[in-house]
């Protein structure tokens, strides 16, 4: 009996650490870039991305600022949320639409990221980055503020959930805004290594 005792032990032992194995997030191995041309010289270098990707990687993250950046109902609330002269008009930043009595965040940078494991390195997504009223840098979902905007980090592919929709919903206002804690101030604060 104790034999037994011992081999089921370790079958549940076993079932267990593939259980906790794949509930494990998948990590990405991202890079940050202020800009698209500064990922496309990268992929020139040896960068973990194509030209092309850049491209792909930038368009997706240009719309998700459309749909989804932070709206505000004032510039001084969008400015205390993301620094001064770092906000602009709906109008001004969605084509073919947009009020210009909302403001949104303007773009700092745009996070790429790249499945680890998989074969030729799909690519996973990409996200809009922010300044925050830190000096440092958010993505849309604010899951994480960033010393820089420019670098690469492994981290959790839970960075590039796409983030919730803005567009057409009511802007913040100050007291939503600080009810909410501010913009890009949830998460851990990390840096991008070169």
């Amino acid at each position: 009996m104790r034999k037994r005792s011992r081999t089921v032990a370790l079958a549940i032992v076993g079932a267990a650490s593939f259980a906790v194995a794949g509930c494990r997030d998948e990590q990405v191995d991202a890079q940050a870039f202020p800009d698209l041309a500064s990922c496309q010289a990268a992929a020139g270098e040896a960068g973990m991305f194509t030209p092309e990707q850049c491209e792909q990687a930038f368009a997706e993250a240009e719309t998700l600022h459309v749909e989804a950046a932070p709206r505000y109902d004032s510039l001084a609330v969008c400015e205390e949320q993301h620094g001064e002269g770092n906000c602009g008009s709906e109008a001004e930043q969605v084509q073919n639409g947009g009020s210009g009595s909302i403001f949104m965040p303007l773009l700092a940078g745009y996070l790429i990221g790249s499945m680890l494991g998989r074969a030729g390195g799909g690519m996973a997504a990409s996200q809009p980055m922010y300044r925050n009223g830190s000096g440092g840098f958010t993505n849309a979902t604010r899951t994480s503020n960033f010393s820089a905007n420019q670098g690469r980090a492994s981290m959790s592919s839970q960075q590039f959930v796409r983030p919730a929709t803005t567009a057409g919903k009511a802007p913040m206002s100050r007291a939503t805004a600080a009810s909410r804690g501010g913009f890009g101030r949830t998460g851990g604060s990390r840096g991008f290594g070169g």
